[in-house]
């Protein structure tokens, strides 16, 4: 079974199937995460980092091999490479899931 989990803006998940899609299809498009109202692109984690704050998540120092954040209303953390160029959708998706309807993957 493949497909795409969809976000709808009243908080419902439904998995949207992709006709064709195999393990090599859209092996050469790059996924981007966009923070949706300003649909602008992050392109790097000091842009990611400000626009987090603004959400209410803070940056956490403990581990030198990532990058974290916090939200003290909540139990949630993003946890990071710390070298942005290692960024992959699962992280994006992540961000995504706890930040909705704030940030989107794109397709580049």
């Amino acid at each position: 079974m493949s497909g795409v989990w969809v976000f709808k803006q009243n908080g419902v998940v439904r998995l949207v199937d992709s006709p064709g899609s195999d393990s090599f299809q859209g092996a050469g498009r790059r996924k981007v995460l966009v923070h949706v109202p300003t649909n602008e692109v992050v392109t790097s984690y000091d842009v990611l980092g400000r626009m987090l704050s603004t959400f209410g998540w803070e940056r956490y120092y403990d581990d030198p091999d990532l990058l974290q954040f916090h939200k003290r209303s909540t139990v949630h953390l993003i946890s990071l490479p710390k070298d942005f160029n290692k960024l992959k959708p699962m992280h994006m998706f992540d961000i995504v899931v706890k930040n909705r309807n704030m940030f989107e993957v794109r397709d580049m």
